[in-house]
């Protein structure tokens, strides 16, 4: 397997670079303390294309895949601009619509992603289910054409930045009357849909939302694909937002030992820079390393999901996803620590991501389900939950 990026990687990477240093974590963390959005930072990337990288050529995209959106994740959160919005709309939910979407619904809504006009929030996670989603107790019923969507939402990402919602559901399956899950897409004014914003003691320009549908209706053609196609296309949104999540994390690492390494190399106590001490060296590199190797699970992670090897996509993603949490975590502490009380103010740009990087550990999958998943599908264990 070739990890070697191709020359339109490589400039891909360098242009989606220099865009996140043009703003930087200055211009980030100016917005989230402001109660404001990166719109600024959105609609150019937009323009430019980066949002759409992974988006068909066909319907406006750049014709790449998730290899390509981790690049533009991880080089926007290495530049100080992590947009957790890149997950949610073009990782997760352009993918589930360019895979299983109907003719129609493709033609309508990807162009919209392609160029960033259009945003869409991803709703899943439940107040009782939490990582259990064979519990979600949002239901679709049928009401002659249309259907009507009724349950609750939590954690749920820049709603007040989505023109819509891809939503999470469970409909009856009239050949054994059980549940199965099902994807609405619902306008973010749909009369029933109620939202209230979360306080979260995390730095970002993206809001965190409590969702209320209340028997809100939506027409046929709002369900992704068909009623089968519920489970699949739940799934080939979920390993593309394992990697981007993983890529952002792992852009944020390098964000912190950046400014660590630069802060070490030139602070100077007793006559020479604390960078030539072993003890504030050592746990640098120890971090670097780190970042490295959860680099290279990430792209053997989106190799994977661009080929198609769904399974092994899915064991490489969620892997992916919990070494870049813990890589990410280290990182920015050691990035602390170096810095001493610096660390801790806002004008050195370390600690302001101590929430986001910890919050990594957690969602969107946390990293104790993660080890289950691998002990069960990897070692041959007996489920343990």
């Amino acid at each position: 397997m070739d990890f070697t990026y191709t020359p339109e990687q490589r400039q891909l990477r360098d242009a989606v670079s220099a865009l996140g240093r043009k703003y930087g974590h200055g211009y980030f963390v100016e917005k989230a303390k402001a109660g404001q959005h990166t719109t600024e930072l959105w609609a150019e990337a937009g323009k430019l294309g980066y949002l759409g990288v992974n988006v068909p050529a066909e319907y406006g995209g750049g014709g790449g895949g998730i290899t390509e959106l981790a690049i533009v994740c991880e080089e926007l959160a290495a530049a100080g601009c992590p947009l957790l919005l890149l997950v949610v709309s073009p990782a997760i939910a352009a993918t589930v619509i360019a895979r299983h979407g109907s003719a129609e619904q493709r033609t309508e809504l990807l162009p919209g992603f392609a160029d960033g006009s259009l945003t869409v929030a991803f709703a899943i996670t439940e107040p009782e289910a939490g990582s259990n989603a064979h519990r979600l107790a949002t239901v679709a019923r049928r009401d002659g054409d249309d259907w009507l969507l009724s349950g609750r939402k939590c954690f749920i990402s820049g709603v007040d930045q989505a023109d819509r919602i891809l939503v999470v559901a469970r409909t009856t399956d009239a050949a054994t009357g059980r549940l199965k899950p099902a994807l609405f897409l619902v306008p973010t004014d749909a009369p029933g849909l109620t939202k209230s914003k979360l306080d979260m003691e995390i730095v970002s320009p993206e809001n965190q939302w409590l969702l209320y549908l209340d028997d809100v209706r939506v027409p046929a053609g709002a369900l992704i694909g068909d009623e089968d196609a519920g489970l699949p296309a739940l799934f080939s949104g979920l390993n593309p937002e394992r990697i981007t999540v993983a890529a952002m994390s792992a852009g944020t690492a390098r964000y912190a030992l950046s400014r660590a390494a630069d802060y070490a190399a030139k602070r100077a106590v007793w006559g020479k820079p604390i960078g030539t001490h072993q003890g504030v060296a050592h746990p640098l590199a120890h971090a670097q390393i780190q970042v490295e190797l959860a680099r290279l699970m990430i792209a053997k992670a989106a190799s994977l999901y661009d080929a198609g090897s769904d399974l092994e996509a899915g064991v490489a993603a969620n892997m992916a996803k919990y070494a870049s949490a813990e890589a990410a975590a280290l990182a920015v502490d050691t990035a602390i620590q170096v810095h001493g009380g610096n660390g801790m103010t806002t004008e050195y740009g370390v600690a302001t991501l101590l929430g986001a990087v910890r919050a990594g550990r957690i969602a969107p999958v946390s990293r104790e389900m993660i080890l289950n998943f691998v002990a069960q599908h990897v070692l041959g264990q007996d489920k343990s939950y």
